[in-house]
């Protein structure tokens, strides 16, 4: 009986591919959200800077947190709270991101579910702007897709084609062995599958995955450029001529500013005038693009470009601005010279309807500041403002146009990057703020500070001077008081009156100061006789009260 021969292909079967240690998993994570927070830049940057998916999420949580959470941020960090929150939210990313790479391994189908999810996150958070458009989705939809297939392409295994095939034995071989050709794992034992060798992923994904987060790092970068290059207004601010105020008020008087060694200027530097805003990234508004809208209960509406403002009447006012959320004895407050047109002669021409009592601003950014409408028009000298110190107004500070409006907080009074003027009702519209709890009227409290010594302060034992600032905007200051470790109120010194919309300095000899840690209070009494109020209250919601205080030793 002849013999059969029977053929056996060699069966070759995939070895399971190794498991990547967890280092490299995450780094697989943190290169795609990187890839994707750059395309979002890139894309940002022909839509424009607030619609980058860092600063839409930033700009939610600002909006979302408590007020109390808001208060805590700028208690705590100061001016520098929004550096703070962008931290915050890059860490937060760069932990997300790690955990997302070995969740993506385990689960395959959350290569795609989480970018996308986190991405439609960054996209209500964009359109959640009430100065959004449509175009404002599109650089988180990008960052949301490129996450996505970066963290594919990252962690997919790849296995080498099954390229074994029958083959006729040779010489000396029986029927039925398995040759296997060059290259090919060493033949297994008789009847044994062989197995598909699987590349190593460790090094060279850890490796591409490294190349990805510093390529993501220079288009991220290249995108904020560009986006900078696009949105600069600087030439057009620097080029700007300014025209001369109708009537020029006076230089201020030298005795409103004593020369006191480590007393506050009396006219604050425009690089060190505090800035208290929710802008992550600043609006930045050309004058030649730039409108005012004036609407609402009003005969005739109004609509002017940066030219028609500044053919107008100018008029400087010298004001000191104070934030709300400044404690007893803080830093926001400033005193500079502004220069803009009166807006009571704007909203006269314009014609306010009966019923009014609210003046709504808005931002370029969508902020709404509400200003009563009876503080515009009772003979205060409320600005539309377009200059601080003789200069156009820098971009922080609400370049080309600001409402400033004597008496009130800014959170009331002062709408940076103004764009639209309503004349409304406090029933119709609740504005930024007061939908979050804080006061309606935002009226000054009477405040004072002693500016030198500083805390905790050493000074030599015998007269030492004590000095500072105080403020009560539109009604003016009268009179100053200092005592020492609860001791009798004494008078201090009242620097020269440069106006009741400005603070006034003042100075006290404390004479025959002993040796030992002791402690300075100061208050102030305003033009109407009102004294300071002592009881010591938080900013929320009406603004800070209660005598401010310090601690010096003698030596």
């Amino acid at each position: 009986m002849p013999d059969v021969t029977n053929d056996v292909t060699t069966l070759r079967i995939r070895r399971p591919a190794p498991v990547a240690t967890l280092p490299v998993r995450m780094a697989c994570g943190i290169a795609a959200v990187c890839a994707g927070v750059a395309a979002g830049e890139v894309a940002a940057a022909f839509v424009r800077p607030q619609a980058a998916p860092v600063v839409a999420i930033g700009s939610a949580a600002i909006d979302l947190a408590p007020t109390a959470v808001k208060e805590w941020a700028v208690r705590s960090f100061g001016t520098w709270d929004k550096t703070v929150l962008l931290a915050g939210i890059h860490t937060t990313m760069g932990v997300t991101a790690a955990a997302l790479g070995p969740i993506a391994a385990a689960r395959r189908a959350a290569v795609v579910a989480l970018p996308l999810g986190f991405g439609a996150v960054g996209v209500w958070a964009a359109l959640a702007r009430a100065d959004a458009g449509l175009p404002d989705a599109l650089p988180s939809a990008a960052a949301a897709l490129v996450c996505a297939a970066v963290l594919f392409l990252l962690t997919t295994r790849r296995t080498a084609r099954p390229d074994a095939r029958p083959v006729s034995p040779g010489p000396g071989q029986r029927p039925g062995d398995a040759v296997a050709r060059a290259g090919d794992d060493p033949a297994p034992a008789s009847g044994a599958p062989s197995v598909e060798p699987h590349p190593r992923p460790g090094r060279r994904t850890a490796l591409t995955a490294g190349a990805v987060v510093v390529l993501s790092a220079g288009l991220g970068s290249a995108g904020r450029h560009l986006a900078d290059r696009r949105n600069d207004v600087s030439a057009a601010r620097a080029s700007l001529t300014l025209p001369p105020p109708a009537r020029p008020l006076p230089p201020t008087p030298p005795r409103a500013a004593p020369t006191i060694h480590g007393l506050t200027p009396f006219r604050t530097p425009v690089g060190d005038f505090y800035r208290v805003d929710t802008a992550l990234t600043l609006p930045r508004i050309d004058p030649r693009d730039w409108t005012l809208r004036l609407h609402g209960m009003v005969e005739r509406p109004v609509e002017l470009s940066f030219a028609d403002l500044l053919a107008l009447p100018l008029e400087e006012l010298d004001h000191t601005l104070s934030c709300v959320s400044g404690e007893v004895g803080g830093p926001y407050a400033g005193t500079t010279r502004w220069l803009g047109a009166p807006l009571p002669a704007l909203l006269r021409r314009a014609g306010i309807r009966a019923g009014a009592d609210q003046l709504l601003g808005r931002s370029k950014d969508g902020m709404t500041i509400g200003t009563p409408l009876e503080c515009v028009l009772d003979g205060r000298a409320a600005l539309l403002a377009v200059a601080m110190d003789g200069l156009p107004l820098p971009v922080a500070h609400g370049f080309p146009c600001r409402s400033v409006v004597p008496g009130l907080y800014g959170y009331t009074s002062a709408t940076k990057w103004l764009v639209d003027l309503e004349v409304t009702t406090f029933a119709a519209h609740d504005p930024y703020w007061v939908r979050r709890g804080w006061d309606r009227t935002g009226e000054v409290r009477t405040a004072s500070r002693i500016d030198v010594p500083a805390a905790f302060a050493r000074v030599p034992a015998g007269d030492v001077t004590v000095a500072g600032t105080a403020w009560a905007t539109h009604r003016g200051i009268a009179g100053v008081e200092v005592r020492v470790d609860g001791g009798p109120w004494q008078e201090a010194r009242l620097a020269a009156d440069a106006g009741p919309d400005v603070w006034r300095q003042w100075h006290h000899t404390w004479q025959g100061a002993a040796p030992g840690t002791h402690r300075l209070e100061v208050r102030a009494t305003d033009a109407t006789g009102a004294v300071q109020e002592e009881t010591r209250r938080p900013p929320f919601p009406s603004g800070a009260t209660g005598w401010h205080s310090t601690v010096v030793t003698v030596h």
